[in-house]
C-alpha cells in the first residue's frame, strides 16, 4: 500500500467530508488530530453541514470549514478527499472535488467515487475485537500513511474559557433523536433532584423542537447555538444524558458522565477515552432504574 500522506505535496491540502451528525463530527477529531500529527504541515478542510460547523470552532487541528456545496470544495483544491461520512451525497461531494486521491471506506455505496478503498477497520488495525467509532474513523489515517498508534481523546476549540459559575452546576440531557435513546422523564427528574441535594445546580438542555416541559421547575436551555452549548458544557461540573451527541461532546471536555444506553452498543459508541460511567438494561431504556443511574454517579465521584 502506497503512504499517500508521503506523496502529497509539501504543503499540501486535505479535505475531511463529515457532513453530520453531532456525534460523529465529534468522533471525527481524534483522527484530524492523528493527520496533523503525521504532517503537521497539511491545511486541513472539514466540509461540514452549517449547523455541525461550531464542532469544529476553534479546533487546532482544522485550518478551514467549507460548506458541503461541491463548487465551494473544488475551488479550495484538495490534494487529497477522505470521505469519513459515506452515503450519497458525501460520495457525489469527495468525485466532484477534483482530488488527486479520493479516498472512502470499502463499505461505502457508490464506491466508484473513490481511487482509494480503505479496509475494515479491524484489519487495519490488525484485531478482531469490536471497534469503536473513535477507532474506525482513525484507522483511515493509518491506511493513509500515519504512524499507527493509540486513538487519541476527541477535542472540542473554544473562543474561550467559560466564566466561572456562580454556582458549580450539572448539565443533563433528557432527550434523544428516537425514543428507544431516551429514558424517561420521571427518572431524569428524580437524578436532577439528587443533583441539587449534592450541592449542583441542574441545567437541562435541548434542541429547539424538544419538549422540556416537565423539566421546567430547573434552569433550560433550549434551542441555543452549538457553539453556546459547547461552552455551557465545558464549564459544567457533570454530564447525565441519554446516548446523544451532547454525551460525546461532555466526553470531549473531559467532564465526569453519566450515560444512559438504549438499543446502541456502548462499545462502539460509547464516551471515547473519557471518565465516564455507562448504563445499560436488558430491557433497553425502559429496564433502566434511577439506582442504576445513582449507582453510576456514586461510582463516578469515587474515580474522581
Amino acid at each position: 500500500m502506497q503512504n499517500v500522506l508521503e506523496e502529497l505535496p509539501r504543503p499540501g491540502r486535505v479535505a475531511i467530508v463529515r457532513l453530520r451528525s453531532l456525534g460523529d463530527c465529534v468522533l471525527t477529531t481524534p483522527a484530524l488530530a492523528l493527520l496533523k500529527r503525521a504532517r503537521a504541515d497539511l491545511r486541513v478542510a472539514v466540509v461540514a453541514e452549517a449547523r455541525f460547523q461550531a464542532v469544529f470552532d476553534h479546533n487546532p487541528d482544522v485550518d478551514e470549514i467549507l460548506r458541503p456545496e461541491p463548487g465551494v470544495l473544488r475551488r479550495w483544491r484538495p490534494d487529497l478527499c477522505l470521505n469519513l461520512h459515506g452515503g450519497t451525497r458525501s460520495a457525489f461531494t469527495t468525485l466532484v472535488s477534483g482530488a488527486r486521491w479520493r479516498a472512502g471506506f470499502g463499505h461505502f455505496r457508490h464506491q466508484f467515487a473513490y481511487n482509494l478503498h480503505i479496509p475494515r477497520a479491524q484489519e487495519i488495525l490488525g484485531v478482531e475485537r469490536t471497534v469503536h467509532t473513535a477507532e474506525h474513523l482513525a484507522s483511515a489515517i493509518f491506511y493513509l500513511g500515519a504512524p499507527v498508534e493509540e486513538t487519541p481523546r476527541a477535542t472540542l476549540g473554544l473562543a474561550e474559557q467559560p466564566a466561572a459559575a456562580a454556582r458549580p452546576y450539572a448539565v443533563l440531557h433528557p432527550v434523544a433523536t428516537a425514543p428507544e435513546k431516551t429514558w424517561r422523564a420521571d427518572g431524569f427528574l428524580e437524578v436532577a433532584r439528587l443533583v441539587e441535594e449534592s450541592g449542583l445546580e441542574a441545567v437541562f438542555i435541548g434542541a429547539a423542537g424538544d419538549d422540556l416541559r416537565p423539566f421546567s421547575r430547573y434552569r433550560v436551555v433550549e434551542g441555543a447555538p452549538l457553539g453556546q452549548v459547547k461552552t455551557l458544557l465545558a464549564g459544567a461540573s457533570l454530564f447525565v444524558g441519554n446516548d446523544s451527541g451532547p454525551a460525546h461532546m461532555a466526553a470531549a471536555f473531559r467532564i465526569g458522565s453519566v450515560v444512559i444506553f438504549g438499543p446502541s452498543d456502548p462499545a462502539i459508541w460509547g464516551p471515547w477515552r473519557a471518565r465516564a460511567e455507562v448504563v445499560t438494561a436488558r430491557g433497553g431504556m425502559a429496564g433502566v432504574t434511577v439506582a442504576q443511574v445513582v449507582d453510576a454517579l456514586a461510582r463516578l465521584r469515587m474515580h474522581a
